[in-house]
């Protein structure tokens, strides 16, 4: 078994589809059709389900990909040790975030990380928090970055920022005209949230049970996975919702956004590690850059 019929697994696994997996991995759907076949005589094991023209991970599958995963983090953190040897002259910086802070805090400070060090590679992937803390703790990803709380003591928080959250309404919606909004008016609206799990989502509902009212008392008409699609659906006049000031300064500015007069409490941004994991000298470059010591 090599470490490339493992990454080959893992793509299709995670996509649940050869071509897509094929296609990113820029190989020939037929090479990743024979090394899966391949993985599977060899050992004799059937990880996947063919139902038409789909495919489906088998319960075996299902284990055999954690392990994968586990065995394809050690490999980079191998890895990551031999690049050490040689500064930062190559090497490779891997990020997950959460949506906002990838969106629209991080790609700056990824800049100028880059620039400072052409030679490393940065690589960033977004996810909800939860997302994010399951990629740091499987060692996906070397540092994370997320607004949400998280119960994990394997992995370590540091606050590197702060942020607002803000209610927005579109500029035909009754709160977009009222000087302020109290919390009992809340529940007269319809709302626009991210999926559970989203560290907009906890953070705003935290700040409801602050002000008395059970997130279950609001009338959620749609959840959606992603900030664009939250404020194109408020932008459009579906509701309120609760979004980072990041955003929505564009649609402030243009006024396809109105912010309603409801203060909500200002959250921290973290930076996530693990405690035990190495942590190489590009990811230790670039949180001294952040701190403002590199």
């Amino acid at each position: 078994m090599t470490l490339e019929q493992l990454r080959l697994f893992v793509a299709v696994a995670e996509r649940e589809h050869v071509t897509r997996a094929a296609a990113e991995l820029r190989l020939t759907q037929s090479a990743v059709s024979a090394a899966i076949a391949n993985l599977e005589s060899e050992h004799g094991v059937k990880l996947f389900h063919r139902v038409g023209r789909g495919i489906v991970l088998s319960e075996e599958g299902r284990v055999f990909l954690e392990e994968a995963r586990a065995v394809l983090a050690r490999a980079t953190a191998a890895e990551r040790v031999l690049e050490e040897l040689s500064g930062l002259k190559r090497g490779t910086l891997s990020v997950q975030a959460s949506q906002t802070i990838a969106s629209y805090w991080l790609p700056a400070r990824l800049v100028a990380f880059r620039k400072a060090y052409p030679r490393v590679d940065v690589k960033l992937s977004a996810g909800n928090t939860q997302q994010v803390a399951n990629a740091v703790s499987a060692g996906t990803a070397e540092i994370g970055f997320v607004e949400g709380q998280i119960s994990d003591s394997e992995l370590v928080l540091t606050t590197v920022d702060q942020d607002s959250l803000v209610i927005v309404v579109a500029p035909g919606h009754p709160w977009a005209r009222a000087r302020s909004v109290g919390a009992a008016r809340l529940l007269e609206s319809e709302w626009v949230l991210r999926e559970p799990g989203s560290g907009t989502r906890s953070e705003f509902e935290t700040a409801l049970l602050g002000r008395g009212i059970h997130p279950e008392q609001l009338r959620v008409a749609i959840e959606l996975p992603s900030i664009e699609a939250v404020r194109a659906a408020v932008e459009a006049g579906v509701g309120a919702t609760a979004i980072s000031e990041l955003a929505v300064g564009s649609a402030l500015k243009a006024g396809t956004l109105v912010r309603v007069g409801f203060k909500l409490p200002r959250r921290v941004f973290h930076a996530v590690r693990h405690h035990r994991r190495y942590h190489s000298r590009a990811a230790q470059t670039f949180m001294a850059m952040i701190a403002g010591r590199g």
